[in-house]
């Protein structure tokens, strides 16, 4: 027996019912738009990109303008999700889709049009899918944040590939080929971090249920 009283308790249920109804996100919110805004940068980003045989200095600067929007609003979209309680499933899974698709499409144009070589957009991409993948493998074991490694690690990729998309000379071309590099190394560095990290969540997480059987 409770001391609440029906009515009481019946308003209490009432009560939670609402909020849980307030706190219903919209899939139309700021982050998911931006990120549907991101999706569709995509094509117009490789249209432009490859627009006039792929190497008209002003094409190429109206991709770059594409990609740098695309790259900007990655920076806020998530963030604003987190901030401001905006987190849905489309978003979950939109999100990390449009990341990939456009550093994806602008890797493979660069190698398309001989500007970049093949094995930088193999080595970039297959690390990219491959941490996608092994964050799924191990995610009912736990979820590997985000590290500081990681996140500059995208940066440093967005303002290589950026470099590269720009028709550069001189001093900046072979700045670009430098920053670059750095990337890759980011890229191979943080990847193999993010192995260590998946393996010794996955083992914990399996030891933990075998404790748990006992």
């Amino acid at each position: 027996m409770t001391d609440i009283p029906a009515s009481a308790a019946g308003g209490g249920a009432m009560a939670q019912r609402k909020a849980t109804a307030v706190r219903a996100v919209s899939l139309w919110n700021i982050a998911n738009i931006l990120t549907m805004v991101r999706l569709l940068l995509v094509p117009a980003f490789v249209f432009l990109m490859l627009a006039d045989g792929g190497h008209d200095p002003a094409w190429r600067s109206f991709a770059w303008a594409a990609f740098s929007i695309a790259m900007i609003t990655d920076l806020f979209d998530g963030e604003l999700a987190r901030r401001y309680d905006l987190v849905t499933d489309f978003g979950k899974i939109a999100d990390p889709i449009a990341d990939k698709a456009i550093m994806g499409a602008a890797l493979i144009c660069l190698s398309a049009l001989s500007d970049l070589p093949w094995w930088v957009t193999g080595v970039i991409l297959f690390r990219e899918i491959g941490i996608t993948l092994m964050r799924f493998w191990v995610i009912r074991h736990g979820v590997i944040p985000a590290s500081r490694g990681g996140k500059m690690k995208t940066l440093t990729q967005g303002v290589a590939v950026g470099m590269y998309i720009l028709v550069l000379t001189g001093p900046l071309a072979t700045l670009r080929w430098w920053v670059m590099a750095a990337a890759v190394v980011l890229t191979v560095g943080t990847g193999l971090d993010y192995v260590r990290q998946a393996l010794v969540l996955r083992r914990a997480g399996l030891a933990g249920e075998r404790a748990d059987e006992r």
